[in-house]
């Protein structure tokens, strides 16, 4: 899942985005909003934590014109200010949430999990095809009652290939998704990643869940 930071602090952007790293998203980062436009507008995220108060173009309205732009990507607003109007303008303007600072890192975490749940139209935490299953909250992949270890980005495309089960994956999107603004890999890197995913998840299993779909991409489903 991919993220978006938009905060001026810049201790505070470091903090968040690094944190959330660790939590297995891919996150970008900026810290005003004309770059905020800037991102937003050339790349797809599934999710923007959004500072109200910045230099150059504020929260509101970096929201209020990327909603004009038919851009539907979820927005978590970051602010100082807890004044009803101040929340009520965010939300009317677009906002899928709202988070008063100071705040836990913990609330914070929920509240993306739960913005990210709607926008999927996933009601749990559980992702599932045929004996496969991955708990997104937990990060614990299970096959058949077995848990099998994954690395951070192993994980993410799995993840990734989950949410979109039946649906051929380009290279390309997964790139775009999994790994940050200043990727500048290859798609040999995703090559090699799938290749010890599809050992972990499928080697010694009668059913193939992980599929390659020569020159187009990737697709996880039964056979």
């Amino acid at each position: 899942m991919r993220l978006l930071v938009v905060e001026d602090e810049k201790y505070l952007n470091k903090t968040i985005s690094e944190r959330l790293t660790r939590q297995g998203y891919t996150v970008d980062s900026c810290f005003d909003g004309e770059d905020a436009l800037y991102y937003i507008e050339n790349t797809q995220y599934d999710g923007i934590i959004l500072d109200v108060m910045m230099p150059k173009i504020n929260g509101f309205e970096v929201l209020r014109t990327i909603r004009e732009k038919k851009i539907l990507t979820p927005v978590l607003m970051l602010t100082a200010k807890d004044a009803d109007e101040d929340v009520i303008t965010g939300l009317d303007t677009g906002a899928n949430d709202y988070l008063t600072k100071p705040f836990s890192f913990e609330i914070l975490c929920a509240r993306i999990r739960a913005m990210l749940r709607v926008k999927e139209n996933i009601t749990g935490s559980v992702l599932e095809i045929a004996d496969l299953s991955v708990d997104t909250v937990a990060r614990i992949v299970m096959r058949k009652g077995t848990k099998i270890e994954l690395s951070s980005k192993e994980y993410s495309i799995l993840e990734y290939l989950m949410r979109n089960k039946g649906i051929i994956v380009s290279k390309e999107k997964i790139e775009e998704n999994i790994w940050n603004y200043d990727y500048e890999g290859t798609s040999d890197v995703i090559k090699v990643y799938i290749h010890h995913l599809r050992k972990k998840i499928d080697d010694g299993y009668e059913t193939k869940l992980l599929h390659t779909v020569k020159n187009v991409g990737y697709v996880i489903k039964e056979d």
